[in-house]
């Protein structure tokens, strides 16, 4: 039997850890400081979940348990910030609701496809999906008035746009991980 206790389910378990932590540090009003280190908090998870598969793949030890918990993980890891940007006046609510009603979606049917014994990992044009995400939320969660770019936020915003524009087609919903 294979172990469950590999790096790349620590990692995945991080980004669990993570999203409590990140609640709390993205409160409205909570000052630069704290705005910044959730920035690098969530920057820290958005890599762990780039590394996670590639170690899993590279050395042999990928697991059930993490083909099944990763995709949640990054699921709560990406809503926890969708929900917390909105008060702040970062991120429209319909984008938000958007985002996440695709990914619950995307879950529920893994889930379905879980319990007919099989294992849905994410494609390709998942993995961009994730990066465009990572990085429109990194951008969002940087404090403003920290570097010299009065647009910054603007950038994050548009970003999210023309990512729902480009990724959630038809017939995405399935073939996006």
């Amino acid at each position: 039997m294979k172990s469950i206790y590999t790096v790349p389910n620590i990692l995945t378990a991080c980004r669990f850890a993570i999203v409590p932590v990140l609640l709390f540090m993205l409160q409205p009003d909570r000052g630069n400081v704290v705005a910044l280190a959730a920035f690098f908090l969530f920057l820290s998870g958005a890599l762990t979940d780039l590394a996670d598969g590639y170690l899993a793949r590279k050395y042999g030890i990928e697991s059930v348990l993490g083909k099944l918990m990763d995709p949640l993980a990054d699921k709560m890891l990406v809503a926890t910030p969708l929900i917390m940007l909105i008060p702040m006046g970062r991120i429209p609510a319909w984008v938000s609701l958007l985002i996440i009603s695709r990914e619950l979606a995307v879950t529920g049917l893994r889930g379905l496809a879980a319990a007919s014994g099989i294992v849905v990992s994410a494609s390709g044009l998942g993995k961009i999906k994730s990066v465009f995400q990572y990085t429109a939320l990194c951008i969002l969660i940087f404090p403003l008035g920290l570097l010299p770019l009065p647009f910054l936020h603007d950038l994050g915003g548009f970003s999210f746009m023309s990512h729902c524009c480009s990724l959630y087609g038809p017939d995405s919903i399935i073939s996006c991980g």
